[in-house]
Protein backbone atom coordinates (compact mmCIF):
# COMPACT_ATOMS: atom_id res chain seq x y z
CA UNK A 1 0.00 0.00 0.00
CA UNK A 2 1.51 3.19 -1.12
CA UNK A 3 1.53 5.81 1.71
CA UNK A 4 1.22 9.53 1.20
CA UNK A 5 4.14 11.98 2.25
CA UNK A 6 3.11 15.50 3.39
CA UNK A 7 4.95 17.81 3.91
CA UNK A 8 4.39 18.82 7.53
CA UNK A 9 4.67 16.92 10.57
CA UNK A 10 1.38 18.12 12.49
CA UNK A 11 -0.76 15.55 10.76
CA UNK A 12 0.55 12.99 12.93
CA UNK A 13 -1.05 14.88 16.27
CA UNK A 14 -4.08 14.84 14.69
CA UNK A 15 -5.17 10.88 15.53
CA UNK A 16 -6.35 11.95 18.77
CA UNK A 17 -9.73 11.90 19.73
CA UNK A 18 -11.94 14.94 22.23
CA UNK A 19 -10.59 17.46 23.47
CA UNK A 20 -6.73 16.20 23.11
CA UNK A 21 -7.70 16.60 19.51
CA UNK A 22 -8.79 20.11 19.86
CA UNK A 23 -5.65 21.27 21.27
CA UNK A 24 -3.29 19.67 19.20
CA UNK A 25 -4.69 21.80 16.26
CA UNK A 26 -4.09 24.49 18.88
CA UNK A 27 -1.24 25.50 16.72
CA UNK A 28 -3.05 25.92 13.47
CA UNK A 29 -5.07 28.40 15.52
CA UNK A 30 -5.34 31.45 12.95
CA UNK A 31 -5.66 29.82 9.77
CA UNK A 32 -9.09 29.54 7.73
CA UNK A 33 -10.41 26.67 5.66
CA UNK A 34 -13.14 26.05 3.14
CA UNK A 35 -16.03 23.05 3.94
CA UNK A 36 -18.20 22.34 1.23
CA UNK A 37 -21.34 19.98 3.03
CA UNK A 38 -24.86 19.19 1.97
CA UNK A 39 -27.39 21.43 3.19
CA UNK A 40 -28.60 21.53 6.42
CA UNK A 41 -25.72 21.35 8.61
CA UNK A 42 -25.65 22.67 12.23
CA UNK A 43 -25.58 26.68 12.83
CA UNK A 44 -23.28 26.75 15.19
CA UNK A 45 -21.33 24.04 13.44
CA UNK A 46 -18.27 26.64 12.13
CA UNK A 47 -18.60 28.37 15.59
CA UNK A 48 -17.84 25.38 17.69
CA UNK A 49 -15.15 24.60 16.01
CA UNK A 50 -13.58 27.32 15.58
CA UNK A 51 -13.91 27.54 19.52
CA UNK A 52 -12.15 24.61 20.27
CA UNK A 53 -9.11 24.77 17.58
CA UNK A 54 -8.79 28.45 16.56
CA UNK A 55 -9.53 27.81 12.69
CA UNK A 56 -11.67 29.52 11.07
CA UNK A 57 -14.21 28.00 9.03
CA UNK A 58 -16.34 29.19 5.95
CA UNK A 59 -18.86 26.60 5.60
CA UNK A 60 -21.21 26.64 2.36
CA UNK A 61 -23.84 24.16 2.05
CA UNK A 62 -25.79 23.65 -0.85
CA UNK A 63 -28.65 20.87 -2.24
CA UNK A 64 -27.36 17.60 -2.22
CA UNK A 65 -27.93 17.22 -6.17
CA UNK A 66 -25.60 20.48 -6.52
CA UNK A 67 -22.78 19.47 -5.29
CA UNK A 68 -21.25 16.96 -7.72
CA UNK A 69 -21.21 18.59 -10.27
CA UNK A 70 -19.63 21.95 -8.21
CA UNK A 71 -16.88 19.29 -7.20
CA UNK A 72 -16.30 17.81 -11.04
CA UNK A 73 -16.01 21.20 -12.43
CA UNK A 74 -13.61 22.80 -9.60
CA UNK A 75 -11.36 19.52 -9.51
CA UNK A 76 -10.83 19.14 -13.35
CA UNK A 77 -9.90 22.40 -13.83
CA UNK A 78 -6.94 21.53 -11.42
CA UNK A 79 -8.42 23.90 -8.41
CA UNK A 80 -9.86 23.61 -5.16
CA UNK A 81 -13.91 23.19 -4.27
CA UNK A 82 -13.04 23.74 -0.93
CA UNK A 83 -10.90 22.26 1.50
CA UNK A 84 -12.99 19.24 3.18
CA UNK A 85 -15.56 18.40 1.19
CA UNK A 86 -18.44 15.93 0.77
CA UNK A 87 -17.60 12.17 -0.85
CA UNK A 88 -20.56 10.75 -1.57
CA UNK A 89 -19.94 6.15 -1.54
CA UNK A 90 -21.76 6.64 -5.20
CA UNK A 91 -18.48 8.68 -6.23
CA UNK A 92 -15.88 6.37 -4.98
CA UNK A 93 -15.22 4.66 -8.23
CA UNK A 94 -15.35 8.15 -10.20
CA UNK A 95 -13.33 9.97 -7.57
CA UNK A 96 -10.23 7.43 -7.23
CA UNK A 97 -9.73 6.59 -10.93
CA UNK A 98 -9.62 10.26 -11.78
CA UNK A 99 -7.42 10.63 -8.33
CA UNK A 100 -8.46 13.88 -7.12
CA UNK A 101 -8.30 13.40 -3.61
CA UNK A 102 -5.81 12.60 -0.80
CA UNK A 103 -5.23 9.20 0.90
CA UNK A 104 -6.26 9.62 4.76
CA UNK A 105 -4.08 6.34 5.82
CA UNK A 106 -1.50 8.16 7.33
CA UNK A 107 -4.32 10.75 9.28
CA UNK A 108 -6.59 8.47 10.05
CA UNK A 109 -5.67 5.94 13.11
CA UNK A 110 -6.78 2.18 13.05
CA UNK A 111 -9.17 2.59 15.70
CA UNK A 112 -11.57 5.24 13.73
CA UNK A 113 -11.62 3.02 11.10
CA UNK A 114 -12.14 0.66 13.09
CA UNK A 115 -15.08 2.03 14.57
CA UNK A 116 -16.83 3.21 11.66
CA UNK A 117 -17.53 -0.36 9.44
CA UNK A 118 -18.74 1.75 6.33
CA UNK A 119 -15.17 3.23 5.90
CA UNK A 120 -14.29 0.56 3.92
CA UNK A 121 -17.18 2.13 1.10
CA UNK A 122 -14.46 4.35 0.73
CA UNK A 123 -11.31 2.46 0.14
CA UNK A 124 -9.93 1.68 -2.94
CA UNK A 125 -7.04 -0.50 -3.20
CA UNK A 126 -6.01 0.34 0.29
CA UNK A 127 -6.29 4.21 -0.12
CA UNK A 128 -8.97 5.48 2.09
CA UNK A 129 -10.10 8.74 0.37
CA UNK A 130 -13.11 9.95 2.80
CA UNK A 131 -14.22 9.32 6.48
CA UNK A 132 -17.77 8.92 6.86
CA UNK A 133 -19.87 11.38 9.04
CA UNK A 134 -23.39 10.31 8.28
CA UNK A 135 -24.80 6.89 8.55
CA UNK A 136 -26.94 7.07 5.70
CA UNK A 137 -29.20 3.80 5.01
CA UNK A 138 -32.99 3.28 4.21
CA UNK A 139 -35.68 2.52 6.50
CA UNK A 140 -39.27 3.57 6.53
CA UNK A 141 -40.67 6.55 7.97
CA UNK A 142 -44.23 6.42 8.58
CA UNK A 143 -46.31 9.05 10.76
CA UNK A 144 -48.04 6.79 13.89
CA UNK A 145 -50.86 9.42 14.17
CA UNK A 146 -52.40 8.80 10.67
CA UNK A 147 -51.79 5.07 10.75
CA UNK A 148 -54.09 5.37 14.56
CA UNK A 149 -56.66 7.46 12.90
CA UNK A 150 -57.47 5.21 10.32
CA UNK A 151 -57.26 2.24 12.16
CA UNK A 152 -54.16 0.48 11.39
CA UNK A 153 -53.04 -1.29 14.11
CA UNK A 154 -50.19 -2.84 13.25
CA UNK A 155 -46.95 -1.24 11.03
CA UNK A 156 -46.54 -3.13 7.95
CA UNK A 157 -44.15 -5.70 7.68
CA UNK A 158 -44.80 -6.87 3.54
CA UNK A 159 -45.72 -4.99 0.84
CA UNK A 160 -48.78 -6.26 0.37
CA UNK A 161 -49.80 -5.11 4.22
CA UNK A 162 -47.58 -1.46 3.16
CA UNK A 163 -50.31 -0.82 0.55
CA UNK A 164 -53.01 -2.27 2.19
CA UNK A 165 -52.54 0.47 4.96
CA UNK A 166 -51.95 3.20 2.67
CA UNK A 167 -55.58 2.20 0.85
CA UNK A 168 -57.19 2.59 4.62
CA UNK A 169 -55.37 5.58 5.48
CA UNK A 170 -56.45 7.32 1.74
CA UNK A 171 -59.90 5.71 2.37
CA UNK A 172 -60.16 7.75 5.97
CA UNK A 173 -59.39 10.72 4.74
CA UNK A 174 -56.41 11.34 6.62
CA UNK A 175 -54.23 11.56 3.76
CA UNK A 176 -55.17 12.16 0.02
CA UNK A 177 -51.25 10.79 -1.38
CA UNK A 178 -50.36 8.77 1.91
CA UNK A 179 -47.06 7.53 0.38
CA UNK A 180 -43.84 9.84 -0.28
CA UNK A 181 -42.13 8.28 -3.50
CA UNK A 182 -39.97 10.90 -5.70
CA UNK A 183 -40.29 9.91 -9.33
CA UNK A 184 -38.27 13.26 -10.35
CA UNK A 185 -35.10 12.75 -12.56
CA UNK A 186 -33.14 12.93 -9.17
CA UNK A 187 -31.23 11.05 -6.95
CA UNK A 188 -34.17 9.60 -4.94
CA UNK A 189 -36.51 8.66 -7.63
CA UNK A 190 -33.00 6.08 -7.88
CA UNK A 191 -32.47 5.43 -4.22
CA UNK A 192 -35.91 4.78 -3.67
CA UNK A 193 -36.32 2.14 -6.93
CA UNK A 194 -32.42 0.14 -5.36
CA UNK A 195 -34.38 -0.08 -2.08
CA UNK A 196 -37.55 -1.83 -3.78
CA UNK A 197 -35.38 -4.10 -5.57
CA UNK A 198 -34.12 -4.90 -3.09
CA UNK A 199 -37.76 -5.23 -1.14
CA UNK A 200 -38.59 -7.87 -4.19
CA UNK A 201 -35.58 -9.79 -3.01
CA UNK A 202 -33.41 -8.88 -5.58
CA UNK A 203 -29.77 -7.32 -6.78
CA UNK A 204 -29.04 -4.56 -9.47
CA UNK A 205 -26.41 -6.89 -11.06
CA UNK A 206 -24.68 -10.32 -10.90
CA UNK A 207 -20.60 -10.48 -9.83
CA UNK A 208 -19.61 -9.56 -13.38
CA UNK A 209 -22.04 -6.22 -13.51
CA UNK A 210 -24.53 -8.18 -15.73
CA UNK A 211 -28.22 -6.80 -15.11
CA UNK A 212 -30.53 -8.43 -13.38
CA UNK A 213 -33.36 -6.24 -13.72
CA UNK A 214 -34.95 -6.50 -17.63
CA UNK A 215 -37.08 -9.52 -16.57
CA UNK A 216 -40.39 -9.25 -15.99
CA UNK A 217 -40.33 -11.35 -13.13
CA UNK A 218 -36.89 -9.54 -11.95
CA UNK A 219 -36.79 -7.71 -8.83
CA UNK A 220 -36.13 -4.67 -10.70
CA UNK A 221 -38.84 -4.93 -13.03
CA UNK A 222 -41.48 -5.81 -10.36
CA UNK A 223 -39.86 -2.50 -8.15
CA UNK A 224 -40.77 -0.20 -10.58
CA UNK A 225 -44.02 -1.83 -11.64
CA UNK A 226 -45.00 -1.23 -8.24
CA UNK A 227 -44.19 2.08 -8.00
CA UNK A 228 -45.97 3.08 -10.74
CA UNK A 229 -49.08 0.87 -9.35
CA UNK A 230 -48.74 3.00 -6.36
CA UNK A 231 -49.01 6.52 -9.00
CA UNK A 232 -51.91 4.78 -10.46
CA UNK A 233 -53.70 3.62 -7.26
CA UNK A 234 -53.57 7.78 -6.07
CA UNK A 235 -51.48 6.38 -3.38
CA UNK A 236 -48.90 8.40 -4.62
CA UNK A 237 -49.29 12.57 -5.68
CA UNK A 238 -48.43 13.07 -9.23
CA UNK A 239 -46.58 16.11 -8.16
CA UNK A 240 -44.01 13.35 -7.44
CA UNK A 241 -42.49 13.15 -11.24
CA UNK A 242 -41.40 17.01 -10.80
CA UNK A 243 -39.95 16.75 -6.86
CA UNK A 244 -36.66 15.59 -4.85
CA UNK A 245 -36.92 13.73 -1.74
CA UNK A 246 -35.71 16.30 0.38
CA UNK A 247 -38.93 18.63 -1.33
CA UNK A 248 -40.91 15.61 -0.52
CA UNK A 249 -39.66 14.86 2.87
CA UNK A 250 -39.55 18.24 4.13
CA UNK A 251 -42.79 19.88 2.12
CA UNK A 252 -45.12 16.76 2.42
CA UNK A 253 -44.12 14.11 5.25
CA UNK A 254 -43.09 17.18 7.12
CA UNK A 255 -45.76 19.07 7.02
CA UNK A 256 -48.41 15.86 7.31
CA UNK A 257 -49.47 15.58 3.75
CA UNK A 258 -47.83 11.89 3.33
CA UNK A 259 -48.23 9.35 5.99
CA UNK A 260 -45.50 7.16 4.52
CA UNK A 261 -42.30 7.78 3.31
CA UNK A 262 -40.71 4.88 1.37
CA UNK A 263 -37.05 5.23 1.21
CA UNK A 264 -36.87 7.21 4.64
CA UNK A 265 -33.53 8.62 6.12
CA UNK A 266 -33.44 7.95 9.70
CA UNK A 267 -31.30 10.83 10.68
CA UNK A 268 -33.97 12.64 9.81
CA UNK A 269 -36.08 11.84 12.22
CA UNK A 270 -34.87 14.53 14.85
CA UNK A 271 -36.00 17.52 12.24
CA UNK A 272 -39.25 15.45 11.49
CA UNK A 273 -40.34 15.46 15.59
CA UNK A 274 -38.75 19.12 16.13
CA UNK A 275 -41.76 21.07 16.88
CA UNK A 276 -40.17 23.81 15.18
CA UNK A 277 -38.95 22.37 12.01
CA UNK A 278 -41.98 20.33 11.74
CA UNK A 279 -45.76 20.31 11.73
CA UNK A 280 -45.41 16.53 13.09
CA UNK A 281 -43.67 16.69 16.11
CA UNK A 282 -43.66 13.24 17.84
CA UNK A 283 -45.64 11.51 15.14
CA UNK A 284 -42.90 10.48 13.26
CA UNK A 285 -41.17 7.03 13.70
CA UNK A 286 -39.17 4.54 11.47
CA UNK A 287 -40.43 0.50 11.01
CA UNK A 288 -38.27 -1.86 9.47
CA UNK A 289 -38.68 -1.96 5.40
CA UNK A 290 -41.29 -3.99 4.06
CA UNK A 291 -40.48 -6.86 1.61
CA UNK A 292 -42.36 -9.07 -0.14
CA UNK A 293 -41.38 -11.49 2.10
CA UNK A 294 -41.18 -9.94 5.01
CA UNK A 295 -37.99 -10.50 6.01
CA UNK A 296 -36.34 -7.08 6.29
CA UNK A 297 -33.88 -5.75 4.16
CA UNK A 298 -31.49 -2.20 3.28
CA UNK A 299 -28.70 -0.59 1.83
CA UNK A 300 -25.77 1.76 2.74
CA UNK A 301 -25.23 5.05 1.35
CA UNK A 302 -22.97 6.74 3.58
CA UNK A 303 -21.35 10.30 2.91
CA UNK A 304 -17.90 10.86 3.57
CA UNK A 305 -15.73 13.77 4.46
CA UNK A 306 -12.91 14.15 2.17
CA UNK A 307 -9.55 16.78 1.05
CA UNK A 308 -9.03 17.43 -2.51
CA UNK A 309 -5.74 16.75 -3.32
CA UNK A 310 -5.23 20.76 -4.35
CA UNK A 311 -6.14 21.92 -0.80
CA UNK A 312 -3.83 24.46 0.37
CA UNK A 313 -4.70 24.01 3.95
CA UNK A 314 -4.25 20.13 4.35
CA UNK A 315 -3.15 20.56 8.12
CA UNK A 316 -6.24 22.66 9.47
CA UNK A 317 -8.47 20.20 6.78
CA UNK A 318 -7.40 17.31 8.61
CA UNK A 319 -8.12 18.97 11.94
CA UNK A 320 -11.42 19.70 11.04
CA UNK A 321 -12.51 16.35 9.45
CA UNK A 322 -10.71 14.69 12.58
CA UNK A 323 -13.39 16.92 15.00
CA UNK A 324 -16.38 16.45 12.67
CA UNK A 325 -16.24 12.47 12.93
CA UNK A 326 -15.02 12.35 16.76
CA UNK A 327 -17.47 10.14 18.56
CA UNK A 328 -18.13 13.40 20.84
CA UNK A 329 -19.22 15.06 17.95
CA UNK A 330 -21.27 12.45 16.48
CA UNK A 331 -23.60 12.54 19.31
CA UNK A 332 -23.86 15.79 19.54
CA UNK A 333 -24.60 16.06 16.08
CA UNK A 334 -27.08 13.64 16.44
CA UNK A 335 -29.61 16.35 17.15
CA UNK A 336 -29.08 18.18 13.79
CA UNK A 337 -30.32 14.69 12.20
CA UNK A 338 -26.98 12.82 11.57
CA UNK A 339 -26.99 9.37 12.32
CA UNK A 340 -23.31 8.45 13.81
CA UNK A 341 -21.06 6.48 11.94
CA UNK A 342 -19.42 5.10 14.61
CA UNK A 343 -20.96 2.13 15.90
CA UNK A 344 -19.73 3.35 19.59
CA UNK A 345 -21.21 6.35 19.41
CA UNK A 346 -24.56 5.12 18.01
CA UNK A 347 -24.67 2.30 20.98
CA UNK A 348 -24.31 5.19 23.31
CA UNK A 349 -27.01 7.24 22.24
CA UNK A 350 -29.06 4.56 21.98
CA UNK A 351 -28.62 2.81 25.66
CA UNK A 352 -29.02 6.88 26.79
CA UNK A 353 -32.45 6.74 24.88
CA UNK A 354 -31.52 9.77 23.03
CA UNK A 355 -31.70 7.66 19.68
CA UNK A 356 -35.40 8.16 17.96
CA UNK A 357 -36.63 5.15 16.98
CA UNK A 358 -33.51 3.50 18.46
CA UNK A 359 -34.28 0.04 18.38
CA UNK A 360 -35.42 -0.25 15.05
CA UNK A 361 -32.44 1.67 13.94
CA UNK A 362 -30.34 -0.67 15.40
CA UNK A 363 -32.11 -3.78 13.74
CA UNK A 364 -32.34 -2.14 10.88
CA UNK A 365 -28.57 -1.30 10.93
CA UNK A 366 -27.39 -5.00 10.89
CA UNK A 367 -29.48 -5.42 7.36
CA UNK A 368 -27.48 -3.06 5.36
CA UNK A 369 -25.50 -4.73 2.69
CA UNK A 370 -23.23 -2.60 0.36
CA UNK A 371 -25.48 -1.45 -3.21
CA UNK A 372 -22.83 -2.81 -5.13
CA UNK A 373 -20.93 -6.13 -3.10
CA UNK A 374 -18.69 -5.62 -6.11
CA UNK A 375 -17.39 -2.29 -5.06
CA UNK A 376 -18.96 1.05 -6.39
CA UNK A 377 -18.06 1.22 -10.01
CA UNK A 378 -16.70 3.87 -11.80
CA UNK A 379 -19.89 4.67 -13.82
CA UNK A 380 -22.30 4.63 -11.22
CA UNK A 381 -23.31 8.75 -12.13
CA UNK A 382 -24.04 7.75 -15.69
CA UNK A 383 -26.33 4.76 -14.09
CA UNK A 384 -27.86 6.39 -11.87
CA UNK A 385 -28.77 9.37 -13.80
CA UNK A 386 -30.37 6.54 -16.82
CA UNK A 387 -32.05 4.71 -14.03
CA UNK A 388 -33.86 8.04 -12.95
CA UNK A 389 -34.65 9.15 -16.39
CA UNK A 390 -36.21 6.43 -16.85
CA UNK A 391 -38.40 6.13 -13.75
CA UNK A 392 -39.44 9.57 -14.82
CA UNK A 393 -39.99 9.15 -18.25
CA UNK A 394 -41.96 5.63 -16.98
CA UNK A 395 -44.37 7.38 -14.45
CA UNK A 396 -45.43 10.32 -16.91
CA UNK A 397 -46.54 7.56 -19.44
CA UNK A 398 -44.20 8.46 -21.64
CA UNK A 399 -42.38 4.52 -21.91
CA UNK A 400 -43.25 0.91 -20.31
CA UNK A 401 -41.46 -0.71 -17.76
CA UNK A 402 -40.17 -2.98 -20.15
CA UNK A 403 -38.41 -0.16 -21.96
CA UNK A 404 -37.18 1.69 -18.63
CA UNK A 405 -35.87 -1.43 -17.79
CA UNK A 406 -33.76 -1.52 -21.19
CA UNK A 407 -32.71 1.98 -21.57
CA UNK A 408 -31.26 1.35 -17.83
CA UNK A 409 -29.31 -1.75 -18.88
CA UNK A 410 -28.24 -0.62 -22.36
CA UNK A 411 -27.20 2.94 -20.59
CA UNK A 412 -24.96 0.56 -17.94
CA UNK A 413 -23.59 -1.22 -20.49
CA UNK A 414 -22.19 1.85 -22.40
CA UNK A 415 -21.07 3.45 -19.50
CA UNK A 416 -19.17 0.21 -18.36
CA UNK A 417 -17.50 0.13 -22.04
CA UNK A 418 -16.29 3.80 -22.22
Amino acid sequence: MRKITLPFVALATLIVAGPVLAQEAKPLAGQSITVLMPSPQGATVAADFEAETGIHVDLQTLSWDDIRPKLVTALVAGTAPADVTEFDWSWTGQFSAADWYMPLNDVIDADTVNDIAVAKIFSVDGKLLGVPYTNDFRVMLVNKKHFEDAGVAEMPKTLDDLVAAAKKIKAKGVSQYPIGLPLSATEGASTSWYLLTKAFGGELFDKDFNPLFTAPDSAGHKALSFELMLLKEGLVDPASTGLKDSQINDAMFSQGLTSIMVSGEPGRLTQMNDPKQSKIAGQAEAILVPTESGKTRSFGLPEALAIPKVSQNKEAAVAFVKWFTSRDFQKKNAVNGILPTRTSALAELNQAGKLQSGNTIVEQSKTVDALFPQGTPTWYPQFSSAVNTAINSAAKGQITVDQAMLNIAEAAKQAAAQ
